[in-house]
């Protein structure tokens, strides 16, 4: 038993880890590891049922009907790995861009295959939907960002937004809350100055929208399984455009062709994508890391599978 919450609370800092960066899926990650279902049951348990049990005060019963101490493992992984990251991530982007996109690109890359051969049965809706989720993606990864609003209704819209994504696999919630503008507010500076005024709307939204948005996936997984993978998988291989290590920032610039700065900081509104033309030790070195990165995928597929 112990073993077992162990091993939930490791996959809990995989999927920590995964939606503290712009373009890695948590959901995702729990699609691999083996949780994604039982997280959204999970979640989807606290209801009016719930409620009554935890009134009545039988807490046996309320814990088994909303698997707690499967939550409390993954969650308590999440939080450790949101607060413990913010610090390590920024200091790797700044310094190491190109090792740690390649990494993540491996990730993600592996996560196509891996999610898209849970399909059971290929036909004409599943490959509309396989598409939708390819455009959706794309079209998602070239908007352009909003500015920074860090008023209190905003913040619970971003904190709904954002947990919705980050439950949803291929879809980031990082990278969402880069086009609405608060990836650096909410990720970075609120969670390492621990900025309350910021945190509590964001945790009131994303608290509502994922008990919300977990009934609904619940129901279309259940119902539509194959194009609900499919179009998952579509939002994955969709990403692949935001991880490609070998990129140049475009910046925001005024129409005197100067750099817009915030807080200090240019304002990045896309990137602009090339292959690398020669094969050096970066090279060599970013694409050990993909290897690294596909190879941890299918090391967390062959964990799930003997799990399960």
């Amino acid at each position: 038993m112990l073993k077992s919450y162990i091993s939930l609370f490791l996959k809990g800092i995989a999927l920590g880890t995964a939606n503290v960066i712009p373009g890695v899926s948590g959901g995702t990650i729990a699609l691999i590891t083996g949780i994604f279902e039982r997280l959204i049951d999970a979640i989807k348990s606290f209801n009016i049922t719930a409620l009554k049990l935890l009134f009545k005060g039988e807490i046996k019963k309320f814990v088994e009907h909303t698997d707690l101490y499967f939550l409390i493992a993954v969650f308590a992984g999440v939080g450790i790995a949101i607060i413990s990251l913010a610090k390590i991530f920024g200091f790797l982007f700044e310094n190491y861009p190109i090792y740690i996109w390649s990494f993540f690109f491996g990730l993600i890359l592996a996560s196509v295959f891996f999610v898209g051969k849970r399909i059971e049965k290929w036909n004409t809706p599943v490959v509309i939907s396989l598409l939708t989720g390819i455009i959706a993606a794309f079209a998602m990864s070239v908007l352009s960002p909003a500015t920074e609003n860090s008023n209190f209704t905003y913040l619970i819209i971003c904190g709904v937004v954002a947990i919705i994504s980050m439950i949803l696999p291929g879809l980031s919630g990082s990278f969402v809350l880069i086009l609405m503008g608060n990836y650096q507010l909410v990720m970075i500076d609120a969670i390492n100055d621990m900025r309350f005024d910021i945190l509590l709307p964001v945790a009131l939204g994303a608290g509502v929208g994922i008990i919300a948005f977990s009934h609904i996936l619940s129901w279309v997984f259940k119902h539509y399984r194959n194009q609900t993978l499919a179009i998952l998988t579509g939002f994955i291989f969709g990403s692949l455009s935001i991880l490609w290590p070998w990129k140049n920032e475009i910046l925001l610039k005024n129409n005197f062709g100067e750099l817009i700065l915030k807080k200090g900081e240019p304002v990045i509104t896309g990137y602009q994508h090339y292959f690398p033309s020669t094969l050096n030790t970066e090279t060599i070195i970013a694409a050990i890391l993909i290897i690294i990165g596909i190879f941890t995928i299918y090391l967390m597929e062959k964990t799930a599978k003997e799990s399960e």
